[in-house]
């Protein structure tokens, strides 16, 4: 790539274009994504689920503060495969959070999307946490359990953006709620702006 296309690339993708960017890229560029996207491993035993406390794995995901749930296949509905995760775990310390690192390009735009619901099993009404990239908070996010069922969570799509500053890039997801029933967490994906339209 030669040095006029490497700089109108790295404008676009920081999104001084109407906070969009749609550029052309070879694979090796394209490529981002997270692995357990869904929480589909490791496989837990269906109408339950396994309190997991920090420093734990969901496969390649980490938790790294209180405690979450890791919600199997028929215990609630899931936004995409069978199971999730409650990032209000049923231990205490109860607020937890998992993350995850993954290949970036410096100063290139990516998409952070995911889906989010809350545990309508318990107080509060309206579950509250937040995204973090390699320790900055890019969002913050709150869901209301009003009218929803285990069988209708109602799960609503997210997105939040940011711009590497480097190689590796860590997503975090954190609960604000210190109860046992909090935001629920599925369907996390990464895209670089090269590949996606990115608003914001």
């Amino acid at each position: 790539m030669n040095t006029f296309r490497r700089l109108l690339v790295a404008v676009l993708s920081m999104g001084f274009f109407t906070g969009m960017a749609v550029v052309a890229a070879t694979p090796a560029q394209a490529l981002t994504g997270i692995g357990n996207a869904s929480f589909e491993t490791p496989v837990v035993t269906p109408n339950t689920f396994v309190n997991l406390g920090a420093g734990a794995s969901i496969g390649a995901w980490t938790v790294t503060q209180g405690h979450v749930d890791h919600i199997g296949g028929g215990f609630w509905q899931a936004a995409d495969g069978v199971q999730s995760v409650d990032l209000s775990g049923s231990s205490l310390p109860l607020a937890g959070g998992v993350a995850q690192s993954f290949t970036t390009v410096p100063l290139l735009k990516y998409r952070v999307s995911y889906k989010l619901a809350g545990n309508p099993g318990g107080l509060p009404v309206i579950k509250t946490g937040q995204v973090l990239v390699n320790g900055n908070v890019i969002q913050s996010f709150s869901f209301d359990v009003t009218g929803k069922t285990f069988a209708n969570m109602g799960y609503v799509h997210k997105v939040a953006t940011f711009i590497a500053s480097g190689l590796v890039s860590t997503v975090e997801f954190q609960s604000a709620d210190n109860t046992a029933y909090g935001p629920v967490l599925d369907d996390v994906d990464v895209d670089s702006c090269l590949v996606v339209i990115c608003l914001g």
